[in-house]
């Protein structure tokens, strides 16, 4: 007989990785404005799990949950068709006890999930809804986030987290969102807040803004998870979606010297780049290949470009900087953002030395509130004037770097910098 802790374990590994699917073709079926009674069907079917699998885990677990499920659902339409409107566009097949069970069934072939785990990022990253509302939703619906999991990757409250999402949910139904993968001339606007919203969860789990944890891989797992799904449908297959893939897998590559055995943070000056995922660069630039298609070039190929030019740099002295400042000059003429403003800077520091830097670094717009705010902007400050010589000034940039450092992580790798200057 299994034990029950590792029955729990197990559950829960299946609930990270099925439990989106489960979600996504339940409510294809349900419609989405029964999204709760999706996930309640999912529960059950977890529920019934850890009941009967005391006695014996089936073979294939993954393929049990998923027949309990659409047994389930079969069950649910049976009891409740006629009091309760299910997906629009399914209710003539569900009110008829044979159709029924064919269309649920046809649902849960496998092309047929992934194409309803694409409607359900879609619906899920909806831009009539808030920014953190969709990272949300899309944590807990497409990747079997729980509500505090979610909460802790958005630095929220248990209870805030709960809230926002119950507010999300009600606002599908009040604005009737569809349960659908866009066409035409709207999928190219749609796809590109879903890019970014998938690049917002990659980017809290690469650099975590929470506790004293620097990488969350699970997240980024779970954001190139979905960035997958959108390249492997012909809709969605695009040149954005590519690139965006091909950052992730260069970002990933440097996963395990960026940390010491310690859990401390390693520059990349000082990385050890036997580390590196060379394999997965190289699945990176397959992707950024498959990405070089028609005439536009999006921001997620900026990005690429430069993390391969770090990748295919065998020291910190060999690094192409001058084909890396051209890269960061296009990417901040469509994005003018301080952070990449600041990463420029940083490039400009390689290129042209620190007076250079210093003086990218004051053009950027309200740097002094930046400065104030986020500890990257004194941080970078403290080296170029630490590259100058002028060591006391480098010193109080740190000092208040280190005050405004969000995580223990970062604020140990500021008071290590103060010593060593």
């Amino acid at each position: 007989m299994p034990e029950t802790q590792s029955i729990s374990q197990l559950t829960d590994h299946l609930f990270r990785h099925e439990a989106g699917k489960m979600i996504a073709v339940l409510t294809r079926i349900f419609g989405l404005h029964n999204l709760e009674l999706a996930e309640d069907v999912v529960q059950d079917a977890f529920a019934k799990a850890l009941k009967d699998w005391t006695f014996r885990i089936p073979d294939n677990p993954s393929a049990w949950l998923m027949l309990t499920a659409k047994n389930k659902a079969i069950d649910t339409i049976r009891r409740q068709r006629y009091k309760n409107q299910f997906a629009t566009e399914l209710t003539y097949l569900l009110q008829s006890e044979y159709t029924a069970s064919q269309t649920v069934a046809h649902l849960f072939l496998d092309h047929e999930i992934q194409d309803s785990q694409l409607r359900m990022i879609f619906a899920c990253c909806h831009p009539g809804l808030g920014e953190e509302e969709q990272i949300l939703l899309t944590l807990k619906t497409c990747s079997g986030f729980g509500v505090e999991e979610a909460a802790n990757a958005l630095l929220m409250q248990y209870e805030a987290a709960k809230k926002r999402l119950q507010r999300a949910k009600t606002m599908i139904v009040e604005r009737n969102i569809a349960f659908e993968i866009p066409s035409g001339a709207s999928l190219g606007h749609r796809l590109n807040n879903v890019l970014r919203i998938l690049y917002l969860m990659f980017n809290e789990g690469y650099k975590s803004s929470s506790g004293d944890e620097v990488i969350r891989k699970d997240i980024c797992e779970e954001a190139m998870r979905l960035t997958i799904l959108l390249s492997q449908h012909p809709s969605t297959d695009l040149p954005q979606t590519n690139a965006l893939l091909a950052l992730m897998c260069f970002q990933v590559a440097r996963f395990d010297a960026r940390i010491d055995a310690e859990g401390e943070i390693v520059l990349l000056e000082d990385q050890d780049r036997s580390k590196w995922n060379m394999q997965l660069r190289d699945i990176g630039i397959q992707y950024l290949q498959h990405s070089a298609t028609g005439d536009a070039v999006s921001g997620y190929h900026l990005q690429a470009m430069i993390a391969l030019a770090h990748l295919q740099a065998p020291t910190m002295e060999a690094t192409d900087w001058n084909h890396i400042d051209r890269l960061y000059s296009q990417l901040y003429m469509g994005n003018p953002s301080p952070v990449i403003a600041l990463n420029h800077a940083i490039v400009r520091s390689k290129t042209q030395g620190p007076g250079s830097a210093i003086s990218s670094l004051k053009a950027i717009p309200n740097i002094e509130v930046l400065m104030a705010q986020n500890y990257l902007f004194p941080a970078a400050m403290a080296e170029f004037c630490k590259a100058q010589g002028d060591v006391e000034e480098a010193r109080a940039h740190l000092m208040k770097a280190q005050s405004l450092a969000p995580t223990a992580a970062e604020k140990r790798l500021m008071e290590r910098k103060l010593k060593a200057l």
